[in-house]
């Protein structure tokens, strides 16, 4: 063994420690990564009620452009987890990024509904490569003593990301139009993804899976659903974020309506509640790291909930104060749990964190849409019905499946 062989082994085996300088540029890639992904994926949330004037369509066809998104990323993060096996995380995470960036240039000047709905599917299919690696190169690349509180950070990071894009899109489409809107948020995603580039750490610890293991890993996907804990997870995931996602697509109907009539770019602010997320998030990762993880994640669940009720209140500043907390409650439960669910996976990781945001992305389109119906039919009274009553059974689902793994 030569004498710069032995450095590089004793590298492989040890990750980042929490403080050093690769450590903090990791988390600064990351942060970066989510900022090109996160505020691309949601940007037309705030402009919803602009696409649906424009376009000619109802609240909840309209959330659709979110939904189409959302969805492509949910069926594409765990094949992409594949893609990371075989030839590396980082390199994989590059790709979407940019490949996501292109197609978010072309879907803000689509001429139709179905072709925006089109290139918003292929967008979150691009998008998904990084949700699908970004746990795994975290958890491979630091120590892991560090790695609930990396965690939090990154998940912190992510809230940036889809708040600017709403702050973003919303006050330049109500000086322009939707497409504007849009299409500045994907020229500053670009600025980061050059900046992840630049800043994340090549891969120390990586070891490319051959294409026969991959087809070997697959099978042991099903050992993660036999996983109570883990099934568990993966179930609150789902329902946790269909629900956040469909009290934000469609609280800015409520609040241009009577008796707010708030404008557009002021409806835009109300996404700066991300930040209590942003805050929460890494907080809720070192709570988790010091009592437990089960326990800070219902107790997050529970303030997500208290919030939610909260903005059934008639003045507009308690329906704000709401918001801010149901932001935080949510942001901490999904920092804890979607740690944990790559950290307790003992087999196939990577496709872990990818069953993990199948399910969260999933919830997303599908509740996030399907709260559009409550909306239609009972106002936000039903929208608030329809999300506590998810929260509710993520509880019980937490009870019973992911209480027993501590």
């Amino acid at each position: 063994m030569s004498p710069t062989t032995q450095p590089r082994e004793h590298e492989r085996g040890h990750g980042h420690a929490r403080g050093s300088t690769a450590y903090r540029r990791l988390l600064a890639a990351l942060l970066c990564a989510g900022v090109a992904t996160f505020a691309q994926l949601y940007s037309p949330q705030g402009v919803l009620p602009q696409i649906a004037a424009d376009l000619g369509t109802s609240a909840d066809r309209a959330a659709l452009t979110v939904s189409a998104a959302t969805l492509g990323l949910a069926l594409a993060v765990v094949p992409w987890s594949f893609v990371g096996d075989r030839f590396g995380r980082l390199r994989a995470m590059v790709l979407a990024v940019a490949s996501a960036t292109v197609l978010g240039l072309v879907a803000a000047w689509a001429p139709t509904f179905e072709a925006v709905l089109a290139l918003r599917l292929l967008e979150g299919v691009a998008l998904g490569g990084v949700p699908a690696l970004a746990m795994a190169y975290l958890n491979e690349e630091v120590d892991a003593r560090a790695a609930s509180i990396a965690a939090g950070w990154f998940v912190g990071g992510t809230t940036i990301g889809g708040l600017l894009g709403r702050v973003v899109a919303t006050p330049v489409a109500d000086a322009s139009s939707w497409r504007v809107g849009m299409t500045t948020v994907s020229a500053m995603a670009a600025a980061a993804a050059v900046a992840f580039v630049v800043l994340a750490p090549r891969e120390r610890r990586f070891v490319a899976v051959p294409v026969g293991s991959v087809l070997a890993q697959t099978r042991r996907v099903l050992v993660n659903l036999s996983d109570r804990a883990l099934l568990g997870l993966y179930v609150s995931a789902f329902l946790l974020m269909g629900g956040f996602v469909a009290v934000y697509n469609y609280l800015g109907f409520r609040l241009t309506a009577e008796p707010y009539l708030l404008p557009g770019w002021a409806v835009g602010l109300i996404f700066l509640a991300y930040l209590a997320g942003t805050v929460s998030a890494p907080r809720a990762g070192e709570l988790a790291a010091r009592h437990g993880r089960y326990v800070v994640l219902v107790g997050c669940v529970l303030v997500m909930v208290a919030g939610l009720l909260l903005t059934l209140a008639g003045p507009l500043w308690l329906v704000l104060a709401g918001l801010l907390v149901l932001t935080a409650g949510f942001f901490g439960a999904h920092s804890v749990a979607s740690g944990w669910a790559g950290a307790r996976a003992v087999t196939a990781r990577a496709q872990s964190t990818g069953l993990y945001n199948l399910a969260y992305y999933g919830g997303s389109s599908v509740l996030g849409w399907a709260g559009g119906l409550a909306f239609e039919a009972t106002g936000w009274a039903g929208v608030v019905a329809f999300v506590v009553g998810a929260a509710l059974v993520a509880l019980a689902v937490q009870r019973v499946l992911v209480r027993p793994a501590g």
